[in-house]
């Protein structure tokens, strides 16, 4: 053999030694590898029965309480609702008491209002007397009396211009004759636009002469019309001092009558010179005031209620037994 070939020969066992070495490397190397694999192998399977075992678990333990209720969880909305109305009337059930507290509170700090205490009746029992509201009722004469009563009242003061007294009209409008019209001889004729009127109303006095023997008599009917069905009174005074006061004289009528004010129409007689009642009820709905010497048949009947002050009726008794001496 040539000393070239002893020359290879001599190197492949050393190139084939190295492989040898890599060979047991490598067998050792996969040794741990296979065995690190098999700890894997074993660790997959677990975590793959685990995860089966969690899918599995919500199939297994889901209630059928949870899952018969589809409708709550597929409408919020309306589930919402109620919570809604709920929360809101537990709001304003939240927020009244503090409203209320405040008020209480305010009302606390405010001085407390006094009621006013109801004026008791100052009605006065006293003896009509018989020959004013006790006599006759004479109807034909008490309407009598009203119709001169209102007739008196009347102004009588319409007028109108007759054709003397309207401006203008003194030329003839045209000729006599010829013309194939009618006569004229002014344009200020009741027949033309702007002339005069022909038997207007001229100013004149409607009073009618009563004697005052019937006018007596007309009013003492009423009156005693009046004092039978209950609807004369007769009041000490409706205000105590001398400070006008609508209230309280508006109170006392209507404690007096028993009927609400402005309900009914009721006629107070009252001396001229009692100030105080008179500027007390001159203001007030419903209420006419008088002077016993200006009470008549007229007032009295449109009235519903007659009540008299205590001085206005002595004032008004002693007059008219003066006009019966007379």
């Amino acid at each position: 053999m040539s000393p070239a070939a002893n020359d290879e020969n001599p190197t492949q066992p050393e190139a084939a030694a190295p492989d040898a070495e890599v060979e047991e490397t490598t067998a050792t190397d996969a040794e741990p590898q296979a065995a690190g694999t098999e700890p894997e192998a074993a660790e997959a399977p677990a975590a793959e029965t685990a995860q089966h075992d969690e899918a599995a678990k919500p199939e297994e333990t889901a209630k059928p309480d949870e899952a018969a209720k589809p409708d709550e969880t597929a409408k919020p909305d309306e589930a919402a609702k109620p919570a809604r109305r709920k929360t809101a009337a537990s709001t304003a059930t939240e927020v009244k008491p503090a409203r209320s507290t405040t008020r209480s509170s305010t009302r606390t700090t405010k001085a407390p209002a006094k009621k006013k205490a109801k004026p008791a009746s100052t009605e006065v029992k006293v003896d009509l007397p018989a020959a004013i509201f006790e006599a006759k009722v004479n109807v034909p004469l008490i309407h009598q009396v009203v119709v001169a009563q209102q007739a008196a009242a009347r102004q009588g003061t319409a007028a109108t211009k007759s054709r003397g007294d309207v401006r203008g009209g003194g030329r003839k409008p045209y000729r006599q004759k010829g013309t194939g019209r009618a006569r004229q001889g002014s344009v200020r004729a009741p027949q033309f636009a702007g002339g005069g009127v022909v038997h207007g109303p001229v100013p004149r006095s409607y009073a009618q002469k009563t004697p005052k023997k019937m006018k007596v008599a007309a009013l003492r009917g009423a009156l005693s019309d009046r004092a039978r069905h209950g609807l004369v009174q007769v009041v000490g005074g409706f205000i105590d001092g001398e400070t006008p006061k609508t209230a309280d004289a508006v109170a006392v009528l209507t404690a007096v009558t028993g009927l609400a004010p402005g309900t009914a129409r009721v006629l107070v007689v009252a001396d001229s010179s009692d100030q105080v009642t008179w500027r007390s009820l001159r203001n007030a709905t419903g209420v006419h005031l008088i002077d016993p010497g200006q009470l008549n048949t007229y007032d009295v009947l449109t009235n519903d209620r007659v009540v008299f002050t205590s001085a206005a009726f002595e004032s008004f008794v002693t007059r008219s037994g003066q006009q019966e001496e007379r």
